[in-house]
């Protein structure tokens, strides 16, 4: 369905009335999301802020990598497709100066698979786990899997554990690190992986039917609006806050992906 299409479906491409009106005189604001639920609930975003007057761009990413390295280079305003763990890492690993201004939604992460198990205690000897490469989320699965006795981990490692920090596997099991991209196409070759929501619903994985274990609701996972730090404060930064934060925006959220994803305002 064409975004434009579910924008209508849900009904709110109407601009609440009241909401403030001075982004950055003349200046058009430029965010970056990755492909899937983040640009389809910017598009709705977008809505509201062409009915208010505002100037606003998407871009649209393929990975984890460039929405970051774009914004500090300047080519965005801000971006929206990562919780703060990860914006904490890069800024630790690249000496990025990013900052999180508001929390978005909450993507919990889940292990999927294309067969036949119901649940992680399921799975067989040398069972083939995908989890991401990237160094918070690939964290937060072996924390995951250690939850459902699947594998220990060294206590001392907290959230920044990797493979090497797996100090029991009684099953064996092996340990796929993959591009968070790549999981939902890698999924018939693996016995199941752990695949973030804003990759699994455009490949058509729902939780409920798919699923062998979901993440805790109130983990430290919440997506959030990026900004370089030297931007946190300007006015237009809390304009746009107060349209993502909307009605219609929960609206859309609450509709369109029936508790797959959650608002975290």
């Amino acid at each position: 369905m064409k975004r434009r299409s579910l924008l209508a479906a849900a009904g709110i491409l109407s601009m609440t009335a009241g909401l403030p009106c001075a982004f950055a005189a003349g200046k058009e604001i430029v965010v970056g999301v990755t492909a899937g639920p983040h640009a389809e609930i910017m598009e709705v975003v977008k809505s509201l802020a062409d009915k208010a007057g505002f100037k606003m761009r998407i871009v649209e990413f393929s990975d984890f990598v460039q929405p970051n390295a774009a914004l500090v280079a300047g080519d965005l305003d801000m971006n929206s497709f990562q919780h703060k763990p990860y914006m904490d890492q890069q800024n630790a690993d690249r000496g990025y100066r990013l900052a999180a201004v508001a929390q978005t939604i909450t993507f919990p992460l889940t292990f999927y698979t294309r067969k036949p198990y119901k649940t992680l205690a399921d799975l067989p000897a040398k069972a083939r786990i995908g989890i991401p490469n990237d160094p918070t989320n690939g964290s937060r699965a072996l924390h995951m899997l250690e939850e459902q006795g699947v594998i220990k981990l060294d206590p001392k490692a907290g959230l920044r554990a990797t493979v090497l920090d797996i100090t029991d596997n009684p099953r064996k099991v092996r340990i796929i690190e993959l591009d968070a991209a790549q999981l939902p196409r890698s999924l018939s070759d693996l016995d199941t992986a752990a695949i973030n929501g804003s990759y699994a619903e455009p490949a058509g994985l729902d939780p409920k039917k798919d699923g062998l274990y979901t993440e805790r609701a109130d983990g430290p996972y919440a997506n959030i609006l990026c900004v370089r730090e030297e931007d946190a404060k300007k006015p237009w930064v809390a304009e746009f806050i107060k349209l993502y934060q909307s009605p219609e925006v929960r609206a859309f959220v609450e509709k369109r992906y029936k508790g797959g994803m959650i608002c975290a305002w």
